[in-house]
Order: structure tokens, then C-alpha cells, then sequence
């Protein structure tokens, strides 16, 4: 079992920029990730991170958005930049082991057993 918190939410312009942490506390697993969830629309993994350093990112977020994550404390970050009005969702940290997935990329974030109770992240034009 693990709980998992985040903190970061933000509003800012577009082009700026934000950072979202999630700690862990309890077990630590092998994946972590994020997804987020805009008012009427579908579920969308962000990123993920496995312990051992391996990453994936939504096609929308790539070039703009850097997880990372410091196994020795539990913790993962996402960085934020240049961000967009259609940035603009509730993201929640996740975090499980492999289960039936490959990888923990898509769409293991959506999947996974464990996250957060969100932070909202509001970009305005």
C-alpha cells in the first residue's frame, strides 16, 4: 500500500510554467506516472517513470513537460513549461508495480492501483 500526495497546483499564463511533486509514503514501486482529466473529457496519461530511470511521455506533452522521480526518497516531479490553455486539467500521481502491463508507460498511469487525490493545474490564454 502506499498514499500518495501531491502539491503544485498552479494557475498561471500560457508559456509558463509549473511544477507538480508527488510524495510517497508506504511501499515504493516500480512504476509512477501521471495522468490528468479536464472537465468532460476522457482520462490522459501525461508521463511515467520507472525506478529504473525509464521514461515516457504523451505525445501532447513531450518537448514541454520533464518527469523525473528520487527513488531514495519516494518522491516524483513533473516540470511543466511552456504551457497551454489546453494544459488545464486535474493531474493525479500514480503509482503500482507492473501488474499485466509490459512497461509503465501508457497506459499503465490509468490503470495503476494507487493515486493521489489531485491538484488542479488552470492555464489561462
Amino acid at each position: 500500500q502506499v498514499q500518495l500526495v501531491e502539491s503544485g497546483g498552479a494557475s498561471v499564463q500560457a508559456g509558463g510554467s509549473a511544477t507538480l511533486s508527488c510524495a510517497a509514503s508506504g511501499h515504493a514501486y516500480y512504476c509512477m506516472g501521471w495522468f490528468r482529466q479536464a472537465p468532460g473529457k476522457d482520462r490522459e496519461a501525461v508521463a511515467a517513470i520507472d525506478s529504473d530511470g525509464g521514461i515516457s511521455y504523451a505525445d501532447s506533452v513531450k518537448g514541454r513537460f520533464t518527469i523525473s522521480r528520487d527513488n531514495a526518497k519516494n518522491t516524483m516531479s513533473l516540470q511543466m513549461n511552456s504551457l497551454k490553455p489546453e494544459d488545464t486539467a486535474m493531474y493525479y500521481c500514480t503509482a503500482d508495480d507492473l501488474g499485466s502491463y509490459y512497461t509503465c508507460s501508457y497506459p499503465h498511469p490509468l490503470g495503476a492501483r494507487f493515486r493521489g487525490q489531485g491538484v488542479q493545474v488552470t492555464v489561462s490564454s
